[in-house]
């Protein structure tokens, strides 16, 4: 006998499956990410009958969500830069964030 895990009785079974795998292999997805996979689960779980638990990450990203991650101020502030024209780019700065970003990724992925 084969195991497909196709349900016709639960369609919705095997997303909120994989979206709750994603959401435990991730240390600290980013909030509107987090609340987006966790809505999603919540919606298919509500509509298949299953039961959803949320992983100890998942619920330690929920407080975040609430607060504001940016300075809106600045934001503003460049927005006006960019349309009056007079935004420029620190390629340097860039590059440099750049490069300590990769350094970083490909630090963690060798261990």
């Amino acid at each position: 006998m084969k195991i497909t895990g196709n349900n016709p009785e639960l369609p919705n079974a095997r997303s909120a499956q994989a979206v709750a795998a994603r959401q435990q292999g991730k240390a600290a997805a980013p909030a509107p990410a987090a609340e987006a996979a966790t809505q999603g689960a919540q919606r298919a779980a509500a509509g298949a009958g299953v039961p959803l638990t949320l992983s100890s990450n998942v619920r330690a990203v929920e407080p975040g969500r609430q607060a504001a991650d940016f300075d809106a101020a600045k934001v503003k502030a460049v927005k006006a830069a960019i349309e009056n024209g007079t935004f420029r780019v620190d390629a340097e700065a860039v590059a440099d964030k750049l490069l300590a970003n990769a350094f970083e990724t490909l630090s963690r992925s060798q261990g």
